[in-house]
């Protein structure tokens, strides 16, 4: 039991410090397609469920501050908090999950996240409801946060490349159907109702997850070494005091992110440009809104319709996306191949962001200056498409390219750094976005954040020139 290994087929190995040969069985790599797509589905309906929840309740925030008489910005609260929640929720997750393995992460984290999804939708009070929702974005992010080294374990290199891509896509199709599904819940229902529909994709996560295998090689290695009596691998917290262990995990949780935050220039650049893009991602749930319902006169649903411009946005990145990595890349390497080369370097990553770039200041500048009555109302919503097309190819760029820069050793603290801080700008921007929408207009304050974005659109054409020249500099060589 738990060694992953069949005594009557063959003659058990000698060491479990690695897989026994290529076509071991216990490596998920090897597992059958129907087993992988399974378990695949896991992370990506984990990563379409977390950002969903927060956006879910936006277009119930109205009836919140009649319920419990309070202000705009305080019926917010409990959307911002919830991005705050996200933003903490990975500092653990990844050594805990390299530890214990990814199903424990799993399994603990969402039924602790439904409890305080289930506390929300009963909260009689404005503070419950904020701390609740708080706990809820805390214990959903774990399963996020670990989601691509989920598929990183079952899925080989070269065929990486689409669960990846539908995995990330997920992280924007998620909150572009909150507002949509929200609006027509609250209207029919109540602003309550938008927790129970959390509650339902949890249930349905769950039940996926009390089937899932667990995935983590130094974990499947370690429990067959166990149950067979032999050496296993060096798991990173073996024959550590407990002090040792705590400045292990502190060091490769928190430490080492701010560290490579403040000091790798790679990681600084890109992680503002990322953040600086979610936080605008989330504001305009709040701020969109305000537009559509005051310019055009639309209605709670209505107003959640216009939000269907980011996902058509991201399902076309999407293609680009899968395109340039299951048709170009390949070619590429091929080319590469001929001339005696070996690997793409990881500016070869950055052609995605080269794309995506220039349209987030084209989209905003194109949404401040035609969401007006005199304009059609499609005008600013295939502004939203572009936006949510320019925003996955960004954020896309910054997984891969951080991974390829930082390889395995280093990557995931680079990564945590993002999320830590798209999360935390998430979490500020939609507190003063409706406040600068009605203080400036429409036109200049999308302006504004348009300028702000056309500055940082050379990150991505300056790392091309000289990213090769930062990585052999770096502090923290990907050993690749």
């Amino acid at each position: 039991m738990g060694s992953d290994w069949d005594a009557e087929k063959a003659t058990p190995p000698k060491s479990a410090k690695d897989w026994d040969g290529p076509q071991d069985e216990a490596n998920p790599q090897n597992w059958s397609l129907t087993k992988r797509l399974y378990h695949s589905l896991i992370p990506t309906s984990i990563a379409f469920l977390c950002p969903f929840g927060s956006s879910v309740y936006t277009p119930g925030h109205m009836e919140v501050m009649s319920d419990f008489a309070v202000n705009r910005e305080v019926a917010l609260l409990p959307f911002v908090f919830y991005l705050l929640g996200l933003s903490f929720g990975p500092v653990l997750a990844a050594p805990l999950s390299e530890t214990y393995g990814r199903k424990l992460v799993y399994l603990s984290a969402l039924p602790i996240s439904a409890a305080f999804t289930l506390g929300a939708g009963f909260s009689e009070g404005i503070a419950s409801l904020i701390v609740c929702r708080f706990f809820a974005g805390l214990f959903s992010s774990p399963g996020l946060s670990i989601g691509t080294g989920t598929l990183s374990d079952i899925w080989p290199p070269e065929k990486r490349a689409v669960p990846m891509a539908m995995f990330i896509s997920m992280v924007q199709v998620g909150p572009a159907l909150g507002p949509l599904i929200g609006g027509y819940v609250t209207i029919e229902m109540s602003w309550r109702w938008t927790q129970w529909v959390i509650l339902f994709g949890m249930a349905f996560v769950l039940g996926l997850t009390l089937g899932m295998k667990e995935t983590y090689k130094a974990v499947i290695l370690s429990r067959r070494a166990k149950a067979l009596g032999i050496e296993g691998p060096d798991l990173p917290q073996a024959n550590k005091t407990r002090i040792e262990t705590i400045k292990f995990f502190a060091t490769k949780t928190i430490v080492r992110p701010l560290h490579m935050l403040c000091t790798e220039v790679i990681v600084t650049l890109f992680d503002l440009y990322v953040a600086f893009n979610f936080g605008l991602l989330n504001a305009f749930f709040a701020a969109f809104s305000w537009v559509f319902q005051n310019v055009y006169g639309f209605g709670l649903g209505s107003t959640g319709l216009t939000y269907l411009g980011q996902l058509v946005g991201t399902i076309v990145g999407l293609c680009i996306m899968l395109y340039i990595s299951v048709v170009k890349w390949p070619r590429d390497l091929e080319a590469l191949k001929r001339e005696g080369g070996s690997k793409l370097p990881p500016e070869h990553r950055l052609l995605i962001a080269k794309i995506g770039a220039p349209l987030l200041p084209a989209s905003l500048f194109f949404f401040g200056w035609t969401a007006r009555p005199s304009v059609h109302w499609i005008a600013p919503v295939i502004a939203e498409g572009l936006f949510g097309c320019g925003n996955l190819l960004i954020f896309t760029t910054a997984s891969l390219y951080l991974t390829d820069c930082y390889g395995a050793k280093y990557g995931a603290s680079a990564w945590s750094s993002n999320t830590f801080l798209r999360y935390l700008f998430a979490f500020i921007f939609p507190l003063f976005a409706v406040q600068m929408y009605e203080g400036l207009g429409t036109g200049w304050a999308t302006s504004l954040l348009g300028f702000c974005s056309l500055a940082l659109v050379p990150i991505p054409f300056a790392f091309d020139r000289y990213g090769a020249k930062l990585r052999s500099n770096t502090a923290y060589p990907s050993g690749e």
